[in-house]
């Protein structure tokens, strides 16, 4: 029987629809709901019940502010928001490696019942997959004013979230034929953030023994900075930015009033930084959960003998700007005003210009914005764990043509479908450029297999950055066989070394010279 027993009770599953040997687990909660006097709390474990509960439906969301196809939505009254989902090969041989899954999008949207996120394929590959919902928005990352800083109304509630339900696995994942001591926590984007964030976390220790982060954002704030969101949207919502006042204030009206803020900086091109990409919230550097931005706190050998595997798509930003989600930068003039908002010396700008000979600037605004927030900040975290000692395996997403040869973007989340072995997904045709063929099928079994060698003994199939000042030359590209194959009579013909495209390694040697600035959400 499809039937697990957990310390809080007896749960039933249901078969895999694409795989009948994969049981799949849904809407099993590992903490209490985070409202009524739970609100602004730290997570509390939940209430044990009786008898077999139904798990075979994913539970809701917590309350967000964007709504992406096929994934369920946020209502008043749903408050049962802290659970997370389990796929299990149902005659496994137990003390499987377990990966652990930590969506992106913000910190303001997404859930564990994207499409994206089906665990049958790695779970057939012997691993125990785990995704999870945890806290949102202001709901998870707002700053409430609280007199004993970190006590009742803590900062970072969405990673603390993300904490207790490592803990639940620690606990209850060996009933479903996982090893506690296997455990692999995965994420990408700011769920990539959130992982890098539990990795130099003390309270996070122990928890996993290997990470996945897949295009990891740079944007972490001071509590003083949040103490400033916090105002902005007390203020929005009619409320004071009091702890009784945003307690007054419903879930739904934070959310209203946090887009409403977003809004504001979106149309306001002499806002700063928020106005290209207008994301208000992100962890908090609270003194208590975490006390310094991962990539300084890696560099400072935070990362232990957690083993990293990093990676980001080479053209991170042009689905932002396809989505209507950035700031559209048409002329030299907005293109300066954007690097001096942010600090970028104009050799990195003429720099970009120089590789980009004859494309428009927008498209060198969108290369210079996806080093800024993506690639740069990946490879880096990846980096400076090898030089403190750490092991560290780094990656790119470069695929970009499909089965017609039509261009295809290796933007922001399309290295994830393939990952997770999710391409006959209808919905996710736009990420990856249309219906897949067989090589990007080849290309995804490729790639599900190192994530499935890596969480089972922690080498994904090449060699780790070796820990020297440049992070060594170990970089994996994944692009599809053909790819691979004119890549390299490309590099033949002109005498080119590594693996990486010349481009790319050119826009690294621009950005070793400039440096990166850590960014504030």
């Amino acid at each position: 029987m499809d039937v697990f027993t957990t310390k809080s009770g007896t749960v039933r599953g249901r078969r895999a629809e694409r795989d009948r040997g994969i049981v799949v687990v849904r809407g099993l909660p590992y903490a209490a709901p985070p409202f009524g006097a739970l609100r602004f709390r730290e997570p509390q474990p939940p209430e044990p019940w009786d008898g077999v509960r139904d798990c075979t439906a994913f539970g809701p969301v917590a309350p967000l502010s964007a709504e992406l196809p096929g994934a369920p939505v946020w209502s008043p009254g749903d408050e049962d928001v802290l659970t997370l989902n389990i796929w299990t090969p149902a005659d496994g041989p137990g003390d499987l490696p377990v990966l652990v899954w930590i969506h992106g999008g913000a910190y303001v949207f997404g859930s564990s019942a994207q499409p994206d996120f089906d665990g049958t394929a790695l779970a057939g590959e012997g691993l125990v997959v785990v995704t999870l919902n945890s806290r949102l928005g202001f709901e998870g990352f707002g700053h409430v004013p609280c007199a004993d800083r970190g006590a009742a109304f803590p900062d970072n509630r969405g990673l603390l979230d993300q904490i207790a339900a490592l803990e639940w696995v620690r606990d209850n994942i060996a009933a479903f034929g996982g090893s506690p001591d296997r455990v692999t926590l995965a994420g990408q984007s700011s769920g990539a953030t959130s992982v890098a964030c539990l990795t130099v976390a003390a309270r996070a220790r122990g928890l996993f023994r290997r990470a996945v982060l897949h295009s990891a954002v740079n944007a972490f704030a001071s509590v003083e900075q949040a103490a400033r969101t916090t105002a902005e949207v007390a203020a929005e919502a009619g409320v004071s930015a009091t702890r009784a006042g945003l307690l007054a204030a419903p879930p739904e009206a934070l959310v209203a009033a946090t887009d409403r803020v977003c809004a504001r900086y979106a149309q306001d091109p002499a806002s700063g930084r928020r106005h290209y990409d207008p994301a208000i919230y992100g962890p908090v550097a609270d003194g208590v959960l975490l006390t310094a931005d991962p990539l300084e706190a890696l560099a400072a050998g935070a990362g232990g003998p957690v083993e990293l595997l990093v990676c980001h798509t080479t053209e991170e930003y042009w689905l932002l700007d396809a989505v209507g989600s950035s700031a559209k930068i048409t002329t030299k003039e907005q293109l300066g005003v954007f690097a001096a908002d942010f600090g970028l010396p104009d050799s990195l700008v003429e720099g970009h210009r120089e590789r980009l000979p004859d494309a428009p600037v927008l498209d060198v605004y969108l290369s210079l914005h996806s080093g800024l927030l993506f690639a740069e900040y990946s490879s880096r975290l990846a980096e400076a764990h090898a030089r403190a000692g750490g092991r560290a395996f780094l990656a790119r997403f470069d695929r970009r043509r499909d089965q017609a040869g039509r261009r295809v973007r290796a933007w922001h989340c399309a290295d994830i479908p393939f990952a997770f072995g999710n391409l006959h997904e209808e919905s996710l045709h736009f990420l990856v450029g249309g219906p897949p063929g067989e090589a990007d099928a080849e290309l995804s079994r490729r790639m599900t297999r190192a994530w499935a060698a890596f969480a089972r003994h922690g080498d994904p199939g090449w060699e780790p950055l070796d820990g020297s000042a440049g992070g060594g030359s170990a970089v994996r590209v994944w692009r599809t066989a053909a790819e691979e194959r004119a890549d390299a009579v490309r590099r033949a013909a002109e005498g080119a070394a590594g693996g990486a495209s010349r481009a790319q390694n050119g826009f690294r040697d621009l950005w070793r010279t400039a440096g990166l600035p850590l960014l504030a959400p």
